[in-house]
């Protein structure tokens, strides 16, 4: 059964009226759009005032008189206000709501050449929505406005933009410039970075909402939120500046004051009021990187900032208010520190309704080409001298960049350091292979397991602070080291043979993977989350 045609309009008030014989020899849109052998329409729903009611009943008469075939509706809304956006628009949706519209029996169109600006505006937007599920229809007089024999012109718009080749293409050029900021202008291959920097792109101009961005320290966390910040300024006009802050900096009353602000004399050396970093941030982009670091008091304070965008800078008993976006910076495990009690679980809640997760460098070896060249113009634009490898050095530190054995622990840090070094030695800006090999040791050196009691720092990536804590000094190191031996084992009982390849040789039983697990219990760990 072929779909029936329905067209909605608002009665034009000044364009639809017209009296007497002459009225036929008028251009009247929405009587003359009924009159097209064209496009025939079926049903017509006219939205009117009750002020203009004799109008819309002489209108609809005049369709009925022309074309016969047309059912023609008269809709009076309750419309108070026909300038007011919000009388309209709520009238509007409660109307097209009510008629429950079927796409699949009919074809809609909403004709938006009559009605005030603001009826006209609405119209669009529901349809846009897709809450009136058709297109857009506008209609135009003939020259002079007579009809003679032409009843005007009239033409659809389908809002489906894909569409249209060239608005089409403008889009496709418009988001690649966006990810191109977010990117840093880097030309990246790898696929799931890629697909993280579209998801990251649509959320920054589409949402406010609170990110939080995890991964491995150096992996590029602080220079994507400023990247989202540059790109929200080209492309939302977000007026407020961008605030940055490692909460690993933040200790005691400083932390309180730095980010929450205080008044003079609210503590020993608080000489003059500080208005803190989320007022600072006011209408735009607070970033708090490291926030697993931050104390009890500081994320209590800031869950309430978050919640009722107000708080109380210290020593003060009046609120202070600011509206920013929130981004957050981790390579922690939040939700590790919501089972040892060092991070607030409503806090996670707030934090993480976008949480996008940066990959490491070596997790990305196709991307590593690309990123030697963004260091190598980052050293060009520092120095003022071109910095280049020659072809045999280039091609060897690359093999070296993109081999499993290379782990880039310092991820991005450990990137830009190396370039640094190879070209500060490089004569006259060329890096030779001999500044490679260097630079080769140098990096293998850094990457090595160290010795024991160095690892011993490594306990809080597993453990919480008040546990570590409460383990005597002589063995942490111990731990850290049988830890270092589980990380780079495939299963318990190798690395219990590792680590017991001399007592073992005493005992009648060798269950060296029961032995480590006892072993791993006394600290409540689990080879599994090693």
């Amino acid at each position: 059964m072929p779909k029936t045609t329905t067209v909605i309009g608002f009665l034009g008030t000044k364009l639809d009226s017209s009296s007497g014989s002459n009225r036929w020899n008028e251009w009247r849109p929405s009587v003359n759009l009924c009159n097209r052998e064209d496009f025939i329409i079926d049903h017509y729903e006219l939205i009117y005032e009750e002020a203009f009611t004799n109008l819309a009943e002489s209108v609809i008469k005049d369709i009925q008189q022309i074309s016969p075939e047309t059912k023609v509706v008269g809709r009076k809304l309750g419309i108070k206000k026909p300038w007011d956006f919000e009388d309209v628009f709520s009238n509007l949706f409660d109307y097209i709501k009510s008629l429950n519209p079927d796409p699949s029996k009919t074809n809609y169109y909403a004709h938006i050449t009559t009605g005030t600006h603001v009826s006209q505006i609405c119209l669009f937007l529901l349809t846009e929505s897709q809450h009136l599920p058709g297109k857009l229809i506008q209609s135009a007089p003939p020259r002079g406005r007579k009809i003679g024999n032409h009843p005007g012109n009239f033409s659809i718009i389908d809002l489906d933009l894909s569409k249209y080749d060239i608005i089409a293409s403008r889009f496709h050029e418009e988001k690649e410039q966006a990810q191109d900021i977010l990117k840093s202008g880097i030309i990246t291959k790898n696929k799931e970075f890629n697909t993280l920097i579209e998801q990251i792109e649509t959320v920054a101009l589409r949402s406010n909402a609170p990110i939080l961005i995890t991964g491995p320290t150096g992996a590029g966390k602080s220079q994507l939120a400023e990247k989202i910040y540059q790109l929200r300024q080209n492309r939302t006009g977000i007026q407020g500046p961008f605030v940055e802050i490692n909460c690993a900096t933040l200790r005691g009353d400083i932390a309180m004051s730095t980010l929450f602000g205080h008044k003079k004399g609210a503590f020993t050396g608080a000489a003059s009021d500080r208005p803190g970093l989320l007022r600072e941030a006011n209408q735009g982009i607070l970033f708090l990187d490291e926030i697993g670091e931050l104390g009890p008091d500081e994320q209590a304070m800031l869950l309430r900032a978050i919640e009722e965008g107000k708080w109380l800078p210290v020593g003060s008993d009046t609120p202070i208010k600011s509206k920013f976006q929130l981004i957050c910076g981790t390579n922690k495990n939040l939700r590790k520190g919501i089972s040892d009690g060092t991070f607030r679980e409503d806090l996670l809640a707030r934090i993480n309704t976008w949480t996008f997760k940066l990959p490491s460098l070596a997790q990305r070896p196709e991307d590593i080409a690309p990123n030697i060249e963004y260091e190598l113009n980052k050293q060009t634009q520092t120095t003022g001298q071109s910095i280049r490898f020659n072809s045999e050095a280039h091609k060897q530190f690359l093999h070296f960049a993109t081999q499993k054995s290379s782990t880039w622990n310092g991820n991005f840090r450990d990137l830009n350091a190396a370039i640094t070094r190879m070209a500060t030695l490089a004569p006259r800006g060329r890096i030779r292979s001999e500044e490679v090999e260097d630079e080769q040791k140098r990096l293998t050196d850094s990457w090595s397991p160290q010795p024991s009691a160095t690892n011993s720092p490594n306990l809080e990536n597993y453990l919480s602070k008040t546990k570590i804590n409460n383990i005597d000094p002589f063995d942490r190191p111990q731990l850290a080291f049988v830890i270092h031996t589980c990380k780079k084992s495939k299963s318990i009982s190798e690395a219990g043979r590792s680590l017991f390849a001399v007592s073992r040789e005493q005992r009648k039983s060798k269950n060296d993977g029961d032995r480590l697990r006892k072993y791993l219990a006394k600290f409540e760990l689990l080879f599994e989350d090693l």
